[in-house]
């Protein structure tokens, strides 16, 4: 069974260990789900070793990844949400979500999203959550507008070779858009 760092009553967030490359190759080896992510829309099993690697390290030094989502009730791998250093110094972090197939279109990643953000901003002690997508990935746009994310500027990624579409949220912000959306005050510590 897996151990899950952020849990809701539907879906928990697990950390990626080495034994993990079967569900990372399910989900970074489908070319629907890379698309976006690569500047050929592919991944090699080197590559998602390599990725696979980057995400533990990143854990092991940061504290965060893009964690691996799980369904509570049966156990399924939905894909990855999560976080990565962007700006450590000014304690900000990046956003991103990779989904399989099969749970595109349905709210899981705005609930994860929503659920990651949170987490930033009340256990990290963020002051502002990045995140950017591929300039042909619309419903990525449409996420991150439905997120409440304001946007900054163009970016260089390097690994698709495009100038990505890039937007920030605060805390303060992302009070304000939650408040909005469900009513009362919806920040506080975990206890």
């Amino acid at each position: 069974m897996k151990r899950f760092i952020i849990k809701s009553d539907r879906i928990g967030f697990s950390i990626w260990e080495e034994t993990d490359l079967k569900e990372a190759l399910e989900l970074w080896g489908n070319s629907n789900v890379t698309k976006y992510i690569t500047a050929d829309g592919k991944m090699s099993i080197e590559d998602v070793k390599t990725r696979l690697k980057v995400e533990i390290e990143f854990y092991e030094k940061y504290k965060v990844q893009y964690w691996p989502i799980f369904l509570n009730e049966t156990s399924e791998n939905l894909g990855v949400c999560g976080l990565h250093p962007y700006n450590i110094k000014d304690s900000v972090f990046e956003l991103g979500v990779h989904l399989r197939e099969k749970y595109w279109g349905i709210g899981v990643a705005e609930k994860a999203c929503n659920l990651v953000m949170r987490y930033a901003f009340e256990n990290l002690q963020a002051k502002a959550i990045f995140v950017g997508h591929n300039p042909n990935n619309k419903a990525s746009k449409k996420l991150i507008k439905k997120l409440g994310f304001t946007y900054t500027h163009d970016e260089f990624y390097e690994p698709t070779g495009l100038y990505h579409p890039s937007y920030l949220i605060t805390c303060n912000e992302f009070i304000e858009v939650k408040n909005k959306l469900k009513g009362g005050k919806i920040i506080g510590k975990n206890k």
